[in-house]
C-alpha cells in the first residue's frame, strides 16, 4: 500500500466519524425533545458505517493488485431514525401530555450514547495518528533521498 493510499483510508474514516459523532451530538441535545417540526417526540438517529472502495485498479494480473483491490475505506451509507417505541414519563401539566398525563419523550440512553461518542472520539484519534504516521514516513522517505 502506498501512501496516498493509506492516507486515504484514514481520511475516509476520519470523515465517517465525524458524521457519526455529530449524530450523536444531535441524540444527546435531543433527549427529552417532545416535540419536532415534523410532530411527535424527536426520534434517535444512527450513522450506519459502511466498506467503499479506495482504489479500483479494474482486473488484477499479480497477488499484489489483489491485495491492493482488497483495501477498503468507510463511509457513512445513511442514517437512521429508530422507530422504537418511546419512554413514557408522567408529567400531568405540559402542555405535549396525553390524556392520562404521560409525555412520550425519545427512546434515548444517555449512557450508551455518551459510550458511542467516546469510541467514535477514540477511532477519530486513532486515525489522526495513523495519518500523522503516515506523514512522517513520507517525510522520512524524502529525508533519505537528500
Amino acid at each position: 500500500m502506498d501512501f496516498l493510499t493509506a492516507l486515504q483510508v484514514s481520511s475516509s474514516a476520519l470523515d465517517a466519524q465525524r458524521v457519526k459523532m455529530n449524530t450523536i451530538a444531535s441524540n444527546l441535545a435531543n433527549a427529552e425533545t417532545t416535540r419536532t417540526p415534523e410532530g411527535g417526540p424527536y426520534k434517535k438517529k444512527t450513522a450506519v458505517l459502511t466498506a467503499t472502495e479506495i482504489n479500483n485498479p479494474g482486473g488484477f494480473k499479480n497477488f499484489k493488485d489483489a491485495l491492493e483491490q482488497s483495501i477498503k475505506g468507510v463511509k457513512v451509507s445513511e442514517i437512521t431514525e429508530d422507530n422504537e417505541s418511546y419512554k413514557m414519563k408522567y408529567e400531568p401539566g405540559s402542555p405535549d401530555a396525553d390524556e392520562k398525563g404521560y409525555v412520550k419523550l425519545p427512546n434515548i440512553n444517555l449512557m450508551e450514547e455518551m459510550v458511542n461518542m467516546m469510541s467514535s472520539s477514540r477511532a477519530y484519534e486513532a486515525n489522526v495518528t495513523a495519518i500523522n504516521a503516515t506523514k512522517s514516513m513520507a517525510q522520512k522517505a524524502l529525508d533519505i533521498g537528500k
